[in-house]
């Protein structure tokens, strides 16, 4: 074995050594990296001259546009959760799904696919539907592990559902293995895969997660229908029917923030890091009208606004610097600009009845606490996988996968295997920054599909994010339950949904095109 390639795969295990001892992460990769680099410079195996590409690298990062995306999205799911839209989607559905057998765990899965729509955030939706669900479906007599398993893997569903955090750093991270690997091969005009496609990608197999697990609630509540008990609470009484207002009420303004966010991506009206930040101004409204809503008008107006301006944006050129701009655009940009003052006021409004009420500032120190984890974890990752590269880490995997049999299919199953196992132990950012760079760009030389090949990875940190007895999933939810759930209850119940996320694996790797049939209808 070289010296480089055994420096290389001693740096890998202790990293992961360290990581599993509970050493915080960015200090752990960039630490190694350091530390092996100084013994590759020793052993005249490193060129040290490599590390002075590592500002260049932060400024980058620090730089980059759709990364801008992330505390965003991280601040609009956060206020989501902090105004209480998850109890009032609960509520809503558990009144419309209640009174049928397994309707409880209907209603958590499409709370929880609304949720993950809104917010992106997994570990924050499985503790809040933890909190709100998990004790009412236990007093209506469900099984303690089939309540447990629901609300697990509905929470999940932001891994995989966009807007998710997950889809917008492995986006940015495909781009560059894309583009990469395309050079390498002596394209000198590579394309580009996006955050954007990633969304349109993702947007098919999550609904058919949701689907799947659905049909798994209603087959479960014909076939034991004692685990899975009709809307029947303590005192006997049936629940009370929400009305049709009253559900629309409930489901109106998530559903046309989702529908803000999303359409505005999937329309080209915006990118990623603009529609993110249509979110963010998004639930700061829902937030005002939720804090107070005996007086929602300036809300509702800026909510309008807003609305308004994504549909000028796509039927009229709004560019004020141009030597001719015709009536149209002008009246167009007139009514933009009036627009903009009602977003503004509305802006303010939230602003101030969020910070009265004590929910701005908790907000803005958990979305910064969050962002800077992540973005911390991105500049170790780069100093380790500068390294990597350093050490001749390429070649390596470069020999390692194309020498599985089976071609681009061996190599892709190898591939799931593995990052299914890191699951256990890593969380979904060390893997997107440590291990995607170092094997993405020898699979596109395969001819794998970016689009396919992201989804592919997110639905399987989704499936690692539930499997016992590392996920990390189960950990929220343990945090969560009552004492009366076992620990091992837990685990029984979110066996069949990892079940069900292996099959749609196998549905997407035998059927690409759930996951490509959108981006190509939509981007071409």
């Amino acid at each position: 074995m070289e010296l480089s390639t055994f420096l290389n795969l001693a740096m890998f295990g202790t990293a992961l050594l360290l990581l599993l001892s509970g050493f915080p992460v960015a200090f752990t990769l960039a630490g190694t990296a350091l530390m092996y680099a100084g013994a590759g410079i020793y052993l005249d195996v490193f060129d040290a001259a490599l590390l002075g590409a590592f500002p260049q690298r932060i400024f980058g990062t620090m730089t980059n546009e759709v990364l801008i995306a992330v505390p965003l999205f991280i601040f609009m799911g956060v206020m989501l959760q902090r105004s209480k839209v998850a109890e009032e989607l609960l509520d809503g559905m558990t009144r419309l799904f209640g009174t049928l057998r397994g309707g409880l765990g209907i209603s958590v899965t499409i709370v929880g696919a609304l949720l993950a729509a809104s917010t992106g955030i997994v570990g924050a939706t499985v503790v809040t539907m933890g909190l709100l669900s998990l004790p009412t479906m236990l007093r209506r007599g469900y099984s303690p592990a089939l309540a447990s398993g629901s609300i697990a893997a509905a929470g999940t569903l932001g891994q995989v559902i966009p807007p998710s955090i997950v889809l917008v750093l492995l986006g940015d991270t495909l781009s560059s293995a894309y583009q990469k690997a395309q050079l390498d091969q002596g394209i000198f005009s590579p394309e580009t895969v996006s955050v954007g496609d990633l969304f349109a990608g993702a947007l098919l197999p999550g609904l058919m997660l949701v689907g799947l697990y659905i049909l798994y609630q209603i087959a479960v509540a014909f076939i034991w229908p004692s685990t899975s008990p009709a809307g029947i609470d303590s005192t006997g009484d049936e629940d009370n029917h929400v009305s049709f207002l009253g559900l629309l009420r409930i489901l109106f303004p998530p559903i046309t923030l989702i529908i803000a966010v999303l359409g505005s991506i999937l329309a080209g009206i915006a990118t990623p890091t603009e529609a993110a930040a249509v979110g963010a101004v998004g639930a700061l409204l829902l937030a005002g009208i939720k804090l107070q809503p005996e007086q929602p008008r300036p809300l509702q107006v800026a909510a309008v606004s807003l609305v308004g301006m994504l549909v000028l944006t796509g039927v009229a050129d709004l560019r004020v610097a141009r030597d001719q701009i015709p009536t149209g655009d002008m009246i167009a940009v007139v009514v933009a600009i009036i627009l903009c003052a009602g977003l503004t006021w509305g802006i303010l409004v939230g602003i101030v009845r969020a910070y009265r009420h004590g929910v701005l500032t908790d907000v803005m120190r958990s979305t910064t606490e969050t962002t800077s984890m992540v973005f911390v974890i991105l500049i170790g990752a780069a100093l380790f996988s500068l390294v990597f590269r350093g050490l001749e880490g390429e070649a390596l995997v470069h020999e390692f996968l194309t020498g599985i049999p089976g071609g681009a299919f061996g190599a892709m199953l190898v591939v799931m295997t593995i990052m299914f196992l890191l699951g256990f132990f890593l969380d979904f950012l060390e893997i997107i920054f440590v291990v995607v760079p170092m094997i993405a760009p020898v699979l596109f030389m395969m001819d794998v599909d970016p689009v396919w090949l992201g989804i592919m990875m997110a639905v399987n940190l989704q499936t690692s994010f539930l499997t016992p007895p590392f996920g990390f999933a189960l950990f929220y939810l343990r945090g969560v339950a009552p004492d009366s759930v076992r620990t091992t209850q837990i685990y029984v119940g979110v066996i069949p949904f990892v079940l069900i996320q292996l099959f749609a694996l196998g549905l997407l790797a035998q059927y690409p095109a759930i996951a490509t049939w959108l981006p190509e209808l939509v981007y071409g």
